[in-house]
């Protein structure tokens, strides 16, 4: 159980990169980016070729799987901004498109790298540690990377406009910012993230597969909703910018965490996706009953009044 729980939260922190990279789109932008479930593929992909196939350090190959991501999220980006495509709409596109293109870039369906030297071999090898514990380091020095870095890129003026954008498209239409390459940039970096996030998850397990960002944007709502609520719960509510961050993170750990006790349990592992779907919904359901809860409370008190 314990080693079980181990490797969820090891897993868990690796996807909360990917978490990351939808927040953007999702929290900022108010856009369900269905590209991520082509995106985390192909970042994993590019890089267990880079590996096996061109022998490249496995940094790098991490690199190039994530510029890949960022590959792809402009092409969404382009699809949506200058040929005015639905955002969901030019999501599916460039996902059902990216599943060619996994395809020919690994030129079959998955490509195992046993032979292969990742950077958690190489952080066992340095420290004696198991591969969940490594996972573990890596996972928590990336994202805490990730936290800090968008933390200030947010707050820059380019960040700060494609904050504005999401919140109100129109008013940054008025002040003159160009909201299509506000647009542009945020899918961009989303993408890169999922793809980034898919590179790691490959080293990690070792392999790369063509359906494994399969459910991706499944995981990454219900990894963000579970962080909202855990901010909601928490004394004094976690509304800063960095917290939310990190608390998309902290809902990713959880997410796992719920699906490695669920199946310790007994559940079948074909029903995860249906456990996915009833985590999300329940995520977004709860909230809602609870505010409204609270509204017809403070309503009857000021009627009383």
């Amino acid at each position: 159980m314990l080693s079980a729980l181990t490797g969820a939260v090891s897993q868990g922190i690796l996807w909360g990169v990917m978490v990351l990279g939808l927040f953007v789109t999702y929290k900022m932008l108010d856009i369900a980016d269905l590209t991520v479930d082509g995106s985390f593929a192909l970042g994993g992909c590019v890089a267990a070729v880079a590996s096996v196939s061109l022998g490249l350090d496995p940094l790098v190959a991490i690199l190039l799987g994530m510029l890949a991501g960022v590959v792809a999220g402009l092409v969404t980006g382009l699809l949506h901004t200058v040929f005015d495509i639905p955002a969901i709409l030019a999501g599916i596109l460039t996902q059902i498109a990216l599943w060619s293109v996994n395809l020919r870039v690994m030129g079959k369906s998955n490509t195992p790298l046993l032979n292969v030297d990742t950077v958690f071999t190489r952080i066992s090898a340095l420290t004696g540690l198991n591969q969940a514990a490594s996972a573990m380091v890596v996972g928590l020095v990336v994202a805490a990377a990730l936290v800090a870095a968008m933390y200030w890129f947010f707050g820059t003026e380019i960040g700060s406009a494609l904050r504005a954008t999401g919140n109100n498209e129109d008013m940054c239409r008025a002040l003159g910012i160009d909201v299509r390459v506000t647009k542009l940039i945020a899918l961009a970096l989303s993408n890169g993230l999922v793809g980034l996030s898919g590179a790691l998850i490959c080293q990690s397990q070792k392999y790369a597969d063509i359906g494994m960002g399969t459910g991706a944007i499944v995981i990454g709502l219900a990894a963000i909703v579970i962080g909202e609520v855990l901010g909601r719960l928490t004394p004094g509510k976690l509304q800063a910018f960095g917290s939310r961050l990190t608390s998309a993170v902290v809902g990713s750990v959880v997410y796992f965490l719920i699906r490695a006790i669920v199946l310790q349990m007994g559940l079948d592992a074909n029903d995860m996706k249906l456990l996915s779907a009833v985590i999300v919904a329940l995520a977004l359901v709860v909230p809602t009953v609870v505010e409204r809860q609270r509204q017809r409370r403070s309503y009857s008190k000021g009627g009383e009044r």
